[in-house]
Formats: C-alpha cells, sequence, structure tokens
C-alpha cells in the first residue's frame, strides 16, 4: 500500500495509481476530464465552518487537526473516511488529491497520516 499526496493542478501519471479528490468544493479551472478521478469522496472534507476557522492559516493547523479528526469520527464524513480506507487496502497505489496552495498543511496531510497508522 502506498499513499501519496498531489495537487490537483499537476498533471496525471501512471504512477498515481488510484486518484481520489479529498475536497469538498470542487477545485476552480480543473475540467472532469483533466482531473483524471477514480473517485470524488466529497464529503470527506473539513465541513465548511471548520474550513473557514483554519482559513490556511499555518498557526491554527494544530487547532484544525485536531477539530478534522473528530469530524472524521461520525456521520457522512466517517462513511467517507471508512470508504478511503477501503480504497487504499484494495490498491497497490492511491494518490489524494486536494487543492490547497500549501503542500504541508492541508486536509489530505491529515488523512495520509491516519491512513498510514
Amino acid at each position: 500500500m502506498s499513499v501519496q499526496l498531489k495537487r490537483i493542478y499537476e498533471s496525471a501519471n501512471k504512477s498515481d495509481g488510484t486518484r481520489v479528490l479529498v475536497d469538498r468544493i470542487w477545485p476552480r479551472g480543473v475540467s472532469k476530464d483533466e482531473a483524471k478521478l477514480d473517485h470524488w469522496l466529497k464529503e470527506i472534507g473539513p465541513s465548511s465552518g471548520l474550513r473557514k476557522d483554519f482559513n490556511h492559516d499555518p498557526e491554527k493547523f494544530p487547532d484544525f487537526k485536531d477539530k478534522y479528526k473528530q469530524e472524521l469520527k461520525s456521520g457522512e464524513q466517517k462513511e467517507q473516511f471508512d470508504k478511503l480506507k477501503d480504497i487504499v487496502k484494495n490498491n497497490t497505489n492511491v494518490t489524494l488529491l486536494y487543492a490547497a496552495k500549501d503542500e504541508q498543511h492541508n486536509q489530505a496531510v491529515i488523512l495520509k497520516e491516519l491512513l498510514e497508522k
């Protein structure tokens, strides 16, 4: 099992394996064809309130991370996270795609960390 992270704006390639978008909102300027997605787990993304509170501020990332992990424990987010775990279990390579400019402080980083535990 290999989980990789990649911005959706980067070109797709075969080494990506199964491509999974983990953003709640469709990324601007990317067509469905360009995205070359295998899955879009829309509901796995952080809630709108949490996303707005975080506002991609690296100083708020530890708090965002804790709250996001809590969100993943119930409701649709838990269902989608369970689905993601199945995708990872059943595929050799999985690439989690996200739109955020910050490659170190986003929900895909947290999801990868949780999947690798």
